[in-house]
């Protein structure tokens, strides 16, 4: 439940979810769907008025600083204060914990010496981001909770963060984050929640979720072929019947569907008699984003 002009609202019911140290657990939902509540009450940063949750063996709500101090959190909104400057902000972290972890290594792993004399409401998103995850992990936490933590990351500051997220599970450490990014979930996640409307319609491993069958008579066919060739080509003659054929910009195709074997040879056959040689092709099997819009919608909340 949340307060809404004076109003109690339901936001998270019916949901269930557990995550395991060593493992990074995700939580994907729209919009409104219920993951940062989900995530605040877990930390005990917002009072549930019902239901249980167990953290690191302790409800959140009632837990002392001992709790605290195993737990690692980055925010949505960074929740950083903005005249601070980054080195000084993480000495001060790090001095409120008996074992912080070395704050050199982590300044050095996430680049934060190169911003460091720019105070937080001067530094760009994606710098914002590094100083939040440098402040959640400078206690040397148990569990992590990192709320949409490649928001605003160049590609080379966002390969920084998932290697350092993928070293922290094997060395452990309980994740769980939420996203927007699909690709992000499918690439760091072991354990996957589709949470709508407050409450979780989905679960399974990445590979679990990619097996879902969305419509009777579906399978773990289906793929989608992506080819860039000369424009306007005919290929209904081509391929089996029932596979869709478009031309999204001209000479750049997507075959989709239960595309086979023969689908294939029946297509690079052509293309042979033709004197086709496409400049780029590639076969993707179904995306965890294919699934997450099949199972929550494809409509905008």
């Amino acid at each position: 439940m949340a307060r809404l002009d004076g109003k109690m609202l339901r936001v998270v019911s019916d949901l269930s979810l557990v995550a395991e140290q060593g493992q990074i657990t995700a939580l994907l939902g729209a919009n409104g769907a219920g993951k940062t509540t989900t995530l605040e009450c877990a930390q005990g940063l917002q009072k549930r008025t019902d239901g249980t949750i167990s953290l690191l063996g302790e409800d959140p709500d009632t837990a002392d600083a001992g709790l605290r101090a195993r737990v690692g959190v980055m925010l949505q909104d960074g929740g950083l204060p903005p005249s601070a400057r980054p080195l000084p902000l993480l000495r001060h972290i790090a001095g409120m914990y008996r074992n912080p972890a070395p704050l050199d290594a982590l300044v050095d792993r996430l680049g934060i010496a190169s911003f460091s004399r720019t105070t937080v409401r001067r530094l760009s998103g994606g710098q914002k981001q590094r100083l939040a995850l440098a402040a959640a992990l400078v206690g040397n936490p148990e569990v992590l909770f990192l709320d949409e933590p490649s928001a605003g990351l160049d590609p080379q500051s966002r390969q920084i963060v998932f290697d350092l997220i993928a070293e922290l599970r094997t060395s452990g450490m309980g994740i769980i984050l939420t996203t927007h990014l699909m690709d992000d979930a499918q690439r760091l996640a072991d354990y996957v929640y589709i949470i709508d409307a407050g409450r979780n319609v989905a679960e399974g491993t990445v590979a679990d979720l990619l097996r879902h069958e969305p419509h009777a008579g579906d399978d773990t066919r289906q793929r989608t072929l992506h080819f860039d060739g000369p424009p306007g080509l005919n290929l209904a003659s081509v391929l089996s019947p029932g596979l869709t054929v478009t031309e999204a910009r001209a000479g750049s195709y997507e075959i989709t569907g239960l595309l086979t074997a023969h689908d294939l040879a029946s297509l690079t056959s052509w293309w042979a008699a033709q004197g086709i040689m496409p400049a780029s092709m590639r076969l993707e099997a179904r995306s965890l984003e294919d699934v997450f819009l099949d199972i929550s919608g494809r409509n905008l909340r």
